[in-house]
């Protein structure tokens, strides 16, 4: 079958099947999961090439990789290192010993089972984080703790990789020599990769910016993913890991809100076709050969990974409800088993059929994760402990404030927020104001805050105010808009060009208003009138009598500020009652 017609049986096939499981409760990866088995060979079999389209389609897992790292900064990632490292090697060393040992049972070689109790061990990064984003529970203190053992896992699939030959029957040879080189070429690597991450990637990044062109921005973007996995594929380790590695080196770069902003739609639409394809890979005739087996291994499988998540989540800290969420969003199997299981067939470590039956039960493990959740979620009810609200680590910046543009107007607003440790997002479209700015030590990200997708990748949802100091009006009335659309508890407060200006913020709903000349050239006129020898009360009063004036003749004119001939006719009134009220301080004070 041709590309089209494939493309649009996936998109069909997901625009039905997905917010039908969305409606009925099910959540969105279980509606991509009954996509694929519908269209995939156990199905109708309008798409065959299963294998192909698994494969293409695990670069979604690459990219999500790639958008955690860069919200996972070094310094957090340190932080974490004893959950990471602590909690991550106990869960797969724990979990591989009851799965290793019920393969024993199962009557299989002990080298089998072992690649089976830590295959099984692992769970599904897709699965899981995409679960725990999806109900906001990433930054509570169980999804934090999942994220954790997931990293763990993903480092683990490289030596447990490397192993396989070495547990099979003629493995067991290989020379000592080449395996110290090959370490020496995976290190060499990875330092050329963390080295050109740090420095030259961020300079190549400057230098599409100042293109301005965005979609070569985007390409950039999906290159630097694309090439940092290959180089890590190219010497053995997971493309997944990769992009991880090259996010976190950019997580803290001005770049980073640009790149996830660009990143997003391509995650979220491969991630889509990953579960669709999972849900294709599904051999149902199997699974109607032998049920009751079959079913006994999903359950044990799960029962066993979930008992164990929930004890260790006790001695981390976390209370039993968190314990208990925990356990229920990584108690699956993961997509590396596809991969490790499939070493170990042509490593004659074990055959086709078990190797199908193992995927099959892996399979229905990731289906059962949106149910599990349900369950879990329906045990907890509504009420949720303190520990389950979303935090954020103590490392984390608080950005309360978004300053879009960052020119003279924005710098003088962050220079304040900041003595005041007030944590805010600054925004630019000018690769090169954001370059000028940053060698002062100042923090600023490069975008167009006009963007949707922008702003969220900044966090303009978890943010209180938003400064718009855009000097460009069009540009400024376009962001307003948007922020005032999508955002709208989130409180404006606007720089103001001109009058005109000013009329067409507040046709958008805006208040909080400043134009950005008026109060220097009022402190301006008040000098200028106590130069001429008025005495200073006098010329303090003469500029707060205009001050008011005009700001009642701003909203007056609001109305009509699209009738010129009505705005001129209301300029020359409003020229006019100003000299009345002029005249009439003057009689005042004379009076007095």
């Amino acid at each position: 079958m041709a590309l089209l017609p494939q493309a649009a049986i996936f998109l069909g096939a997901a625009v039905v099947a997905v917010p039908l499981s969305k409606r009925l409760g099910f959540g969105a990866i279980l509606g991509y999961l009954a996509a694929g088995l519908a269209i995939g060979p156990g199905g109708f079999g309008l798409i065959s090439q299963v294998d192909a389209i698994l494969h293409f389609a695990e670069f979604g897992v690459v990219l999500l990789l790639f958008v955690i790292g860069l919200e996972l900064q070094p310094s957090r990632l340190w932080a974490m290192r004893k959950s990471v490292f602590g909690l991550g090697l106990a869960q797969v060393m724990v979990t591989a010993v009851p799965l290793g040992l019920a393969a024993l049972i199962y009557g299989l070689t002990i080298e089998t089972a072992i690649i089976i109790g830590l295959g099984l061990s692992l769970s599904s990064t897709a699965f899981a984080l995409q679960s725990l984003a999806e109900k906001n529970e990433l930054t509570t203190r169980h999804g934090r703790s999942a994220f954790s053992i997931l990293l763990f896992q993903d480092l683990a699939v490289i030596p447990l990789i490397a192993m396989i030959p070495l547990l099979a029957p003629a493995g067991g040879d290989s020379g000592g020599g080449s395996g110290w080189l090959e370490a020496a070429k995976v290190v060499a690597v990875l330092a050329a990769v963390i080295v050109g991450g740090r420095y030259f990637l961020r300079y190549a990044l400057r230098i599409v910016a100042l293109t301005k062109v965005r979609e070569i921005f985007t390409a950039m973007a999906l290159l630097t993913v694309t090439g940092t996995a290959l180089i890590m594929e190219s010497i053995g380790l997971s493309m997944a890991l990769g992009a991880f590695l090259a996010g976190m080196l950019l997580a803290d770069s001005e770049y980073r809100h640009a790149l996830e902003a660009d990143i997003e739609p391509f995650k979220g639409l491969l991630l889509g076709l990953f579960f669709i394809a999972v849900g294709m890979s599904l051999n149902i005739s199997l699974i109607f050969e032998s049920p009751l087996e079959i079913i006994g291994w999903v359950i044990f499988l799960m029962a066993t990974k979930g008992l164990i998540l929930a004890v260790l989540g006790r001695f981390a800290g976390l209370n039993w409800t968190s314990a208990r969420n925990l356990a229920a969003a990584i108690s699956q199997g993961g997509e590396f088993a596809f991969v490790i299981f499939g070493i170990a067939v042509a490593a004659q470590l074990m055959d086709n059929g078990l190797a199908d039956l193992l995927i099959v039960v892996v399979t229905l493990s990731m289906a059962a994760t949106p149910l599990l959740a349900a369950a879990n979620s329906w045990l907890s009810g509504r009420g949720k402990s303190q520990e389950e609200t979303p935090t954020k680590p103590e490392d984390m910046e608080e950005n309360q404030v978004i300053i879009a543009g960052f020119g003279r107007f924005g710098q003088i607003i962050a220079r304040i927020l900041r003595a005041r440790k007030i944590g805010f997002t600054a925004l630019d479209v000018s690769a090169e104001q954001v370059d000028f700015v940053k060698r002062f030590g100042n923090k600023i990200y490069y975008g167009d805050a006009s963007r949707l997708d922008l702003l969220r990748a900044a966090q303009a949802d978890k943010a209180v105010i938003f400064v718009l100091a855009i000097d460009d009006v069009e540009a400024s009335l376009q962001t307003a808009a948007t922020v005032t659309e999508h955002f709208p508890n989130l409180t404006i407060y606007a720089r103001a060009r001109n009058r005109k200006h000013a009329h067409q913020l507040m046709d958008l709903g805006i208040t909080n208003i400043r134009r950005e000349t008026l109060h220097a050239s009022l402190d301006l006129s008040q000098a200028v009138l106590a130069g001429l020898g008025l005495p200073a009360t006098e010329a303090a009063r003469s500029v707060k009598t205009f001050q008011e004036h005009d700001e009642r003749r701003l909203v007056a004119q609001h109305a009509e500020h699209n009738d010129e001939e009505k705005m001129i006719y209301m300029a020359k009134e409003a020229a006019e009652e100003l000299e009345e009220l002029f005249d009439h301080d003057a009689r005042t004070e004379a009076a007095e």
